[in-house]
């Protein structure tokens, strides 16, 4: 692959404090990864050897339960690090990293992390900033899974997903990545049966279109009421 130029991280989070020499060291130490859809990056407890920047596409965190059920704890979108474990004190991956979509990621040796965020100013505050919003986002979804009702988490979730990696179509706004109905059972902690049930009956109420593993929502503002009100009942 031609080598990368240094535009392609200028005004990342990580790397908007440095110039472009600098960036262009860090680039030059990297290794470009291309992934199919459902390609495992790593997997949770595997010893944390690389830490990895997504340029394009979308993954998904992934967590296995003590009984074995598979927990999305979220979906990542370009231009983020992930598999940082050494900034979390850990020596192997706390979750499986798992390609949403074709997607392009660039890797580093994790040896090189104490060096980059010694060298690059504002490289580890950026990232440790990064690491409270998505411990956040987590903490907010273990509360949801605690304390929301089935069809609020559902809803929550889609609109969650929109609002992320959405992009509009002469329908209403899709999810920027394929998505199945076991994804987001996954997601909210229920059945994939319990999932299809509410897909299907807001289909017939035209808030969602779902179609090879494509979903658009078709009127948010409908969907945004649903999760309301299934909040306040």
């Amino acid at each position: 692959m031609p080598k990368l130029d240094e535009s392609l991280l200028t005004g990342l989070p990580p790397f908007r404090r440095l110039d472009r020499p600098q960036i262009q060291s860090i680039l030059d130490q990297a290794t470009t990864l291309r992934v199919e859809p459902g390609h495992v990056i790593f997997h949770e407890d595997d010893e944390a050897t690389r830490f990895f920047l997504l340029l394009d596409g979308f993954l998904r965190v992934v967590r296995v339960t003590p009984e074995g059920e598979h927990v999305t704890l979220l979906h990542l979108a370009p231009g983020q690090l992930f598999g940082f474990a050494r900034a979390l004190g850990r020596t192997s991956y706390p979750a499986t990293s798992v390609a949403a979509a074709e997607s392009l990621v660039l890797w580093w040796p994790t040896k090189l992390w104490s060096d980059f965020a010694e060298r690059f100013d504002g490289f580890a505050t950026e990232t440790y900033a990064t690491i409270g919003r998505r411990m956040g986002e987590m903490n907010d979804n273990t509360v949801a899974m605690a304390t929301q009702q089935v069809e609020q988490r559902v809803a929550s979730a889609l609109l969650r997903l929109v609002n992320q990696t959405g992009r509009r179509t002469g329908d209403g706004i899709e999810v920027g990545f394929p998505v199945t109905r076991q994804d987001l059972s996954e997601m909210t902690g229920t059945t994939l049966h319990t999932v299809s049930r509410m897909l299907s009956a807001w289909e017939k109420q035209g808030i969602v279109e779902s179609r090879r593993k494509h979903i658009t929502v078709r009127e948010p503002h409908q969907l945004v009421l649903l999760s309301e009100a299934m909040a306040n009942r």
